[in-house]
């Protein structure tokens, strides 16, 4: 089992630290960076290549995917639009689920059909 990697409190980390962290090759985080298109590093004037700490979570993320669960490439980037889609409906679903939030929302939703009762009576 892999160890649990400590991820700086940084905004961005530059390839040789990414690299570093990761024990990922900065050669290979650029192939990476052709093959999955959820790594994208901005880059400085000197294109210096930037990664957000979101993207060095995706680099140990896809480390795990081929190197502990031995996938191929093809197999790791179907695994991650898997968990994507599936993430993108889970997390808006989710948030709503607790009963102080449905209250709050209950209140809003109030409020609003009183200021839209407001409105319509000019």
């Amino acid at each position: 089992m892999a160890r649990q990697i400590e991820i700086p409190d940084k905004l961005y980390f530059k390839i040789g630290e990414v690299s570093d962290l990761t024990g990922i090759k900065p050669y290979v985080l650029r192939y990476w960076e052709s093959e999955f298109n959820i790594v994208k590093p901005s880059k400085t004037k000197t294109n210096q290549r930037l990664y957000k700490r979101k993207e060095v979570e995706m680099i140990l993320e896809i480390k795990k995917l081929l190197y502990e669960d031995k996938f191929t490439i093809a197999g790791a980037k179907k695994i991650l639009q898997e968990r994507h889609r599936g993430r993108s409906t889970t997390q808006l679903t989710l948030g709503f689920e607790d009963a102080k939030t449905k209250q709050v929302l209950a209140k809003i939703k109030e409020e609003l059909i009183e200021i839209k009762g407001l409105i319509a009576k000019g």
